[in-house]
């Protein structure tokens, strides 16, 4: 396991290069009650798909506020078509959670109290280096938001006067009041940041990231076994995504399994 020095307060860096270093650090003081994220590519910044998109098409900065208030408008006029009960008009973050959970861009970050789970998106998919974001929730610092106010996005009217504006440098972490089956299924809950132009790590840069945010590269050989070892698990797109879109995304990692011989080589299990 590789740790990459680093100046005064950053975060750490641990490159590893196998599933039982994963383990190791994940399931041991201080990160066995941390958050966990993960993503396909170890070099994408810490940001929502929100701020990706705003990013990417270039929408201009100054029409970010009122676009993403737009998508919510729009969303809540249009999404009763679909649903039997509806979240409160006033409830913004189930709102968004609802949106999240079906592919719209939103400035929630998934997070999950698993590792396994995050190790699972980190691993799925990469052909590269993969990542394990790990944060601490107990530690978000959110001194820098206006005092005594607090920035709890399930307050009403607080994700509009708070979030929207775009102005405070501050990390929200936790989940709706009712949780849909995705994000049961997956522990999950949400870093809900205060600006969409600014990745988490960034945001954190004053802050002691030591004790509040480490990033976990899951080498390219990690993979094969952290795969197979997450299959035996029974963490799967089927079981993190209930349904049937689910169970068919799971039907990839199906190609490179079989019980009896190793697909890659033809090499039998021996009996």
């Amino acid at each position: 396991m590789a740790v990459r020095k680093r100046a005064k307060h950053e975060y750490r860096v641990f490159r590893l290069a196998s599933w039982e270093a994963f383990l190791k650090l994940v399931t041991n003081p201080p990160y066995s009650h941390w958050a966990f994220r993960g993503e396909r590519d170890e070099r994408w910044p810490l940001f929502s798909s929100l701020s990706r998109y705003l990013q990417n098409f270039g929408v201009a900065t100054a029409a970010w506020p009122a676009q993403e208030a737009r998508i919510l408008r729009i969303f809540k006029r249009k999404a009763h078509q679909f649903l039997d009960k509806p979240p409160d008009l006033d409830d913004d973050f189930q709102w968004l959670a609802l949106m999240q959970h079906h592919g719209a861009p939103t400035r929630l970050i998934d997070f999950s109290w698993s590792p396994y789970v995050a190790a699972f998106f980190a691993l799925e998919r990469t052909l590269a280096d993969g990542v394990v974001w790990a944060m601490n929730p107990a530690r978000i610092d959110s001194s820098r938001a206006p005092k005594p106010v607090r920035m709890d996005p399930r307050v009403k009217r607080n994700f509009e006067r708070y979030f929207l504006k775009g102005s405070h440098h501050f990390i929200w972490m936790g989940e709706p009041h009712t949780m849909n089956r995705r994000l049961i299924a997956q522990s999950g809950t949400f870093a809900v940041p205060g600006v969409l132009d600014v990745p988490i790590e960034e945001m954190l840069s004053d802050a002691d990231q030591e004790n509040i945010l480490a990033k976990i590269v899951l080498t390219n050989p990690v993979r094969e076994t952290g795969m197979r070892e997450l299959y035996r698990m029974n963490i799967t797109f089927a079981t993190l995504f209930p349904d049937l879109d689910g169970l068919a995304k799971s039907m990839g990692y199906e190609l490179e399994f079989h019980w009896g011989y190793n697909p890659r080589t033809m090499e039998r299990y021996h009996t």
